[in-house]
């Protein structure tokens, strides 16, 4: 029997507008979600992780891979300005690759899970760039959750988000809004369906809502 396993993505703005508490929070956070969801085994079986930064260009700074195989998390640095078009071009190319070859080494992917960190201020025409992401066009077309920083347009942030926006609370620093979201983020990874073979009701992933709660949505295979 192949494997099921979900491909998850952290894609995070590198622009100069993020510098400082933005960066600084992305950077201080990000390892830690990784340690937790890789410390519970099962879930580190099944979830492929990998990490895009952009700004002017876009890169892959870890390619998707098995969370038992990941040392370190690269460090985000502040190069220039916000460019989604970059962003979601290089995602879209990097998942039907990896799509393809999760499939030929006799895995089952699930839909991508991104979780994509910006401060929301895109001076790039990114919506044809978006549409062949997100499209009916695209069969492994990802599931998008959009977490904003500083000034953020909650109007983009809603339009790149597939399925909900999160945006950081004015009230409290960049550092302690990410650690709040991750560690919902990382329980509803962890406690997913997607860790049970043996589901009743198939195959799911939990996702936190913007306040207290979760929502299940169905893991669809591509």
């Amino acid at each position: 029997m192949s494997e099921q396993v979900l491909p998850f993505y952290l894609v995070c703005d590198e622009s100069y507008s993020m510098q400082g508490a933005p960066l600084d929070a992305i950077n201080q956070e990000l390892p830690g979600i990784y340690r937790e969801i890789a410390s519970n085994p099962v879930v580190a079986d099944k979830t492929r992780l990998g990490l895009i930064g952009f700004s002017t260009s876009a890169e892959v700074l870890l390619p998707l891979a098995d969370l038992n195989e990941i040392q370190s998390l690269p460090q985000l640095s502040p190069r220039g300005v916000t460019n989604y078009g970059a962003a979601f071009s290089l995602l879209r190319d990097t998942i039907e690759q990896d799509i393809k070859e999760l499939k030929r080494s006799g895995h089952r992917p699930f839909r991508p899970t991104v979780f994509f960190l910006t401060d929301g201020q895109p001076t790039d025409d990114w919506n044809a760039e978006h549409q062949r992401l997100t499209g009916p066009g695209f069969s492994a077309r990802p599931t998008i959750l959009a977490f904003g920083f500083g000034d953020v347009e909650p109007a983009t942030l809603r339009q790149v988000a597939t399925f909900r926006a999160f945006i950081a609370d004015d009230d409290i620093s960049p550092v302690q809004a990410l650690r709040e979201f991750a560690k919902q983020l990382l329980n509803s990874v962890v406690h997913s369906a997607i860790a049970s073979v043996n589901s009743s009701v198939g195959p799911q992933v939990v996702v936190p809502d913007q306040v207290k709660g979760y929502t299940v949505l169905s893991a669809d295979p591509v």
